[in-house]
C-alpha cells in the first residue's frame, strides 16, 4: 500500500477546491484511505493519519472513528506521537464518551514521566477535557507537581488544579498548601496561574476568602513592582509590564476586598497610583484602568478614590473607541445611584452618546440620562431627551416615552409644565406610549383646575394637526367632552384663546368616528365625548342624530354605549345633566406611613412630604366588601357602595356608578363609558321612573333611631319605603358630632346577613362639623324579599384632631315597621 500523503500536500490539496461538493470529495477519499490504514494497524502513519484527521475534524468534518487511534499514540513511547495523540484526544473526547475513561492510566503515568514537556502534554489534557472521576484519581499527582520547583511544570499545574476544583470543589483542600509559596516565584507565567487559582478558590468558599485575605499586602507589593518596573522586553505589552497579570490581579483584589474594611484600606493606596500612573493612549491602559474601576467600585474605597474612578470612566466617554464608550456607560450606570454626584459632573458627556450613531451606545446613554435626571436639571434634560425621542429609531421610542413620564411625575416644576412636556410626547412619540399613559394623563388634566381651559384648547390643535397618535386622540376627545364649554367660550389666561364654535368641535369629533385611522377604543371615548357635550352645548338635536347612527354600529362595545346613551335621550332624560357632569377630582393612594420620603437623583436632602389620608371619593369596593366577616360565618352579603364626590349626590345619583361616570377604584377610567356591572343587583333598577329617585318615596310613619352614640359622634336612623316596591326599605343615616373639633375622612360603613341586599349611596360630605353645628346624610337601600327581623353591623371610620378613629356596632332593635 503506497504512503499516505503528508498533511501539508492534504491541505494544499483541498483548497484547490472550486465548490463544496468537489472538496466534500476529496475528504471522503482521504478519510476512506485513513479508515484502511487503521484497520491494518499500521503504527508507521498513525501520527500522520490523525494529524490529518484532526484538520479535516476543524474543517467541521466527522471524524470520531479516530478516537482509538488517539489513545494508542498517547501509549506510544515517542514525544511527537503522544503531542497528536494529546491534542485529538483534547478535540475528539470529552466526558460524556466512556473511551476517555481509557486514558487515565496513561496520563497518570505520563504525569509522573522524566520528561518535563510529555508532563506538560499530560497536565494540558486532563485540565482541557479530565471528568470528576479522572480529577479525583489525579489530583494527588497534580497537587505534586504544584509543588516541584521547575516553573513550566508549575504554570500548568496551577492551570490544572482549576479544573479540578471546578469538576470536584471539595478537593480544594488538597491544594491549600501548595498555594502557600506560589506568589513568592518570580516567573510571571506561575504568577498569573497562581492568582488564577487563588481567584477560583476564593469565588468557590467564603472559608478560602478570610484564609486568603492575609495575602493582600503580598499582592500589593506585586502590583507595585509592576507598575514601578522600568522596561522589560519579555512582559511588556505596549509599553505596560504585563498587563495580563495587572488585570488578574486587580481581579483578586476585587474579590478580596469586597465588604473587608482592612483589606480594602490596604489596598486603596496602590489603586490610586494604578488610575494615576497607567498610559491611556493604548487599549492595554484602557483595559487595567477600567479593571481598576470595577475594583474601586466593589470594595470599601474612600470616596475620593471612588470619585477619581467615576472621572476614569468620563474620560472613556470620549474615546474614539466605541466599544471604551459603551463599557463606560455602562459601569457609570451600576455606580449611579451610590456615586450620583460624581457622575452628574459627566452629565453633558453622557447627554452627547445620545447622538452616537451605535445602537448599543445610545441605549446605555439613554437608560442613564434618566437615572441622572433630578429637580435641580429637570428642565435641560428633559429638552434632551425630548430632542433625543423626536429623532430616536423606533424601538427606543417607548421606553424613552415611559422614562420621560415618570421623570415628569416625580420632578415636575409646575403642572403647565407637566402638561406641555407630555403633550410633547404625545405628539411625538404617541403610538409608542404605554397603554396606562392615557389614563394617567387623564388624571393629571382632572387634578390641575386651574389649567383645564388650557390644556383642552391645546389638545384641541393638537386634533386639528395630527389624529394619527391614538393616545393623544383619547386623551383630547376626554378633555374635549369634558371641559368642551371652556374650550368654546375661549377661557384661557395662560395664552391667546382661540376662537371655534360647537359645531366646529362636533365636526373634529365626528370625523375621529368614522376616520380609519382610530381605533375601537378611541372611537368609544370620542362617542363618549360627544354624549357629554349634549350638557354642554346647545346642539343637542345634532347629538342626537349621532348617538342614534351608532346604536347599529358592528363594533358592539360602540353599539352598546349608542344603546344606553339613546335610553338617557329618551327614558331618563331628566337624569342625563347629573350623570354627564364633570368628573370629580381623582386622587392617587397615598401611602400607609405618617411620611413618604421621596427618593431625589442627588439632590442635597430627600424631602419629606406629608402623606395625604385617602379620603372617602377613592373608596373602592373591595374595601366596603372588608365588612363580609361583620357577622360572622358565610351569611354576609358584600356592601355595594357608590364612590362618594365632594358634593352632595343628586338626584338619580345611585345610576352614576351603573353607567361608568364614576371609577369604583378611585383612579383614572379608561374611558367614561357606560356598562351595567353584572355583580349589581336588579332592585337597584326599582322604581326608576319618569320623575326622579327619591319622589316617590313616602313616609312611612316609621318611627326614627339612634344606633350609634360613642365619643362625640352620634348617628341616628330615619326611614322611608319605597313605593313602587314595598320590600326595599330606604334608610338615612344623620351623623353628628358634639365635640370641639371637625371630624374628617368620615366614612360609614355597614354590612348585612345574606338574605338581604344593601346598598349604600354618596354621603352628603366626609366632614362632620363640630358643636353639633350641622350633620351628613347618607342614603342606606335594603332589599327584605322574604320580610325578616333586620339585623346590620356598622363599621365607622373618621380622623379626630390628626387621629384615626375607628369603632364597629351591631344595630338589631330596628322598628318592626322598617322591616315588616
Amino acid at each position: 500500500m503506497p504512503a499516505p500523503i503528508r498533511l501539508r500536500e492534504l491541505i494544499r490539496t483541498i483548497r484547490t477546491a472550486r465548490t463544496q461538493a468537489e472538496e466534500r470529495e476529496m475528504i471522503q477519499k482521504e478519510c476512506a484511505a485513513i479508515r484502511s490504514s487503521f484497520r491494518e494497524e499500521d503504527n508507521t502513519y498513525r501520527c500522520r493519519n490523525v494529524a490529518k484527521l484532526l484538520y479535516m475534524h476543524m474543517l467541521g468534518y466527522p471524524a470520531h472513528f479516530g478516537q482509538l487511534e488517539c489513545l494508542k499514540l498517547i501509549a506510544s513511547q515517542k514525544f511527537t506521537d503522544k503531542r497528536i495523540g494529546y491534542l485529538g484526544a483534547m478535540l475528539l473526547l470529552d466526558e460524556r464518551q466512556d473511551v476517555h475513561l481509557l486514558m487515565t492510566n496513561c496520563i497518570k503515568n505520563d504525569l509522573n514521566h522524566s520528561t518535563q514537556y510529555v508532563q506538560g502534554l499530560a497536565l494540558c489534557t486532563l485540565g482541557c477535557m479530565g471528568s470528576s472521576e479522572m480529577c479525583r484519581d489525579l489530583a494527588g499527582e497534580v497537587e505534586k507537581l504544584l509543588k516541584t520547583s521547575n516553573s513550566y511544570l508549575r504554570k500548568k499545574a496551577a492551570l490544572c488544579a482549576v479544573h479540578v476544583i471546578r469538576k470536584v470543589p471539595e478537593l480544594m483542600e488538597m491544594f491549600l498548601p501548595a498555594t502557600k509559596n506560589l506568589l513568592s516565584e518570580k516567573n510571571h507565567g506561575v504568577l498569573h496561574t497562581s492568582v488564577v487559582l487563588l481567584t477560583e478558590m476564593c469565588e468557590r468558599s467564603p472559608d478560602m476568602l478570610a484564609h486568603f485575605r492575609k495575602l493582600v499586602p503580598q499582592l500589593v507589593r506585586i502590583l507595585k513592582n509592576l507598575i514601578m518596573s522600568g522596561y522589560s522586553p519579555e512582559h511588556d505589552v505596549s509599553g505596560i509590564s504585563d498587563p495580563f497579570l495587572q488585570v488578574r490581579i486587580l481581579r483578586l483584589l476585587r474579590i478580596l476586598g469586597k465588604s473587608d474594611d482592612d483589606s480594602s484600606e490596604a489596598m486603596n493606596d496602590i489603586l490610586a497610583q494604578v488610575a494615576t500612573n497607567t498610559e491611556t493612549s493604548k487599549n492595554v491602559g484602557n483595559a487595567i484602568l477600567y479593571e481598576t474601576v470595577l475594583t474601586i467600585m466593589d470594595i470599601k474605597s474612600e470616596s475620593g478614590l471612588r470619585v477619581l474612578a467615576i472621572n476614569i470612566l468620563g474620560r472613556f466617554l470620549l474615546n474614539n473607541d466605541k466599544n471604551i464608550r459603551y463599557v463606560a456607560l455602562t459601569s457609570l450606570l451600576k455606580t449611579v445611584q451610590t456615586d450620583h454626584n460624581a457622575v452628574q459632573r459627566h452629565r453633558s458627556t453622557i447627554v452627547d452618546c445620545l447622538k452616537d450613531l451605535d445602537v448599543s451606545i445610545k441605549r446605555r446613554a439613554m437608560e442613564l440620562s434618566f437615572a441622572l435626571v433630578n429637580g435641580n436639571n429637570i428642565r435641560g434634560m428633559m429638552k434632551e431627551l425630548l430632542y433625543f425621542l423626536d429623532s430616536c429609531d423606533p424601538e427606543f421610542k417607548a421606553d424613552c416615552a415611559s422614562g420621560v413620564f415618570l421623570a415628569a411625575e416625580k420632578y415636575a416644576p409646575s403642572k403647565r409644565w407637566h402638561i406641555d412636556t407630555i403633550m410633547r410626547v404625545l405628539t411625538t412619540a404617541g403610538s409608542y406610549v404605554r397603554d396606562d399613559s392615557v389614563p394617567n394623563l387623564i388624571q393629571l388634566i382632572t387634578n390641575s383646575v386651574e389649567m383645564h381651559a388650557y390644556t383642552v384648547q391645546r389638545l384641541y390643535k393638537a386634533l386639528l394637526d395630527d389624529i394619527s397618535q391614538q393616545p393623544l386622540v383619547q386623551v383630547a376627545s376626554w378633555c374635549i367632552g369634558e371641559y368642551g364649554d371652556l374650550l368654546v367660550s375661549g377661557q384661557c389666561e395662560e395664552e391667546e384663546p382661540i376662537q371655534v364654535t360647537e359645531d366646529e368641535v362636533l365636526d373634529v369629533l365626528e370625523g375621529l368616528l368614522v376616520s380609519n385611522l382610530s381605533t375601537p377604543v378611541t372611537r368609544g371615548y370620542a362617542l363618549t365625548a360627544i354624549m357629554k357635550l349634549s350638557t354642554r352645548f346647545s346642539s343637542v338635536n345634532r347629538i342626537k342624530k349621532v348617538v342614534s347612527i351608532y346604536g347599529s354600529s358592528i363594533d358592539v362595545e360602540l353599539q352598546q354605549r349608542a344603546v344606553e346613551y339613546n335610553a338617557l335621550f329618551k327614558k331618563y332624560d331628566h337624569m342625563r345633566p347629573a350623570l354627564l357632569e364633570r368628573m370629580p377630582i381623582m386622587e392617587k393612594t397615598a401611602t400607609n406611613g405618617p411620611t413618604e420620603i421621596v427618593q431625589t437623583n442627588g439632590e442635597t436632602e430627600p424631602s419629606v412630604v406629608e402623606s395625604k389620608h385617602p379620603p372617602p371619593v377613592t373608596q373602592p369596593t373591595n374595601q366596603a366588601n372588608d365588612l363580609l366577616d361583620l357577622l360572622g360565618g358565610n351569611d354576609v352579603v358584600p356592601v355595594i357602595q357608590t364612590t362618594m364626590p365632594t358634593k352632595p349626590a343628586s338626584a338619580g345619583g345611585e345610576l352614576l356608578d351603573l353607567l361608568g361616570d364614576l371609577s369604583l377604584s378611585g383612579g383614572p377610567p379608561p374611558a367614561p363609558a357606560p356598562s351595567v356591572p353584572t355583580s349589581q343587583p336588579s332592585f337597584l333598577l326599582d322604581g326608576l321612573s319618569s320623575q326622579p329617585l327619591f319622589n316617590d318615596i313616602a313616609a312611612a310613619g316609621i318611627p326614627p333611631m339612634t344606633a350609634y352614640n360613642k365619643n362625640g359622634l352620634k348617628i341616628d336612623f330615619t326611614f322611608e319605603r319605597a313605593n313602587p316596591n314595598p320590600n326595599i326599605a330606604v334608610i338615612t343615616i344623620h351623623a353628628s358630632n358634639s365635640t370641639e373639633a371637625d371630624m374628617t375622612d368620615f366614612v360609614f360603613q355597614a354590612a348585612v346577613p345574606k338574605t338581604f341586599q344593601l346598598q349604600l349611596l354618596s354621603p352628603s360630605s366626609n366632614v362632620v362639623p363640630a358643636l353639633n353645628q350641622g350633620t351628613v346624610t347618607q342614603v342606606i337601600r335594603v332589599l327584605n324579599p322574604q320580610k325578616q327581623q333586620l339585623r346590620m353591623r356598622i363599621k365607622l371610620t373618621y380622623t379626630l384632631k390628626g387621629s384615626a378613629v375607628q369603632d364597629l356596632a351591631e344595630v338589631n332593635n330596628f322598628p318592626p315597621q322598617s322591616w315588616q
